[in-house]
């Protein structure tokens, strides 16, 4: 039985099929209302969750920070299947999309604002 923080990031993930987006696993986590955990592990474990019980949600639109997706992976055969660009990078691919494919939200789905990270530098 799926949790309530993984039914509501499957909202948000139907949100982004309808509008044809994509987001970053931490940006759909904090839209959802909880951190992503060290190396998105959280958002990552409920994206698991997603997989097995909703599988016809579209939980490749949730990508990884840095944009790599391991190669030979339903994720990465998704994305190639709906004609994302990918470049190799030998054992991952690096997803290549345009900026405006790329939600950034600003507030989470209860209205609280997100904070913004600093650039780091």
């Amino acid at each position: 039985m799926a949790s309530s923080r993984a039914e509501i990031v499957a909202e948000i993930l139907y949100g982004l099929k309808k509008e044809d987006q994509y987001a970053t696993l931490s940006s759909i986590a904090r839209r959802a209302g909880f951190s992503p955990g060290s190396n998105c592990r959280t958002i990552a474990a409920c994206m698991t969750t997603i997989q097995k019980d909703w599988p016809h949600l579209e939980f490749w639109r949730g990508i990884h920070d840095d944009g790599v997706v391991p190669k030979n992976t339903p994720q990465a055969e998704a994305l190639q299947g709906q004609g994302i660009e990918l470049r190799d990078e030998g054992e991952n691919w690096t997803i290549i999309l345009a900026e405006d494919k790329i939600v950034v939200w600003e507030t989470s789905l209860d209205g609280k604002a997100i904070p913004v990270k600093p650039a780091a530098g």
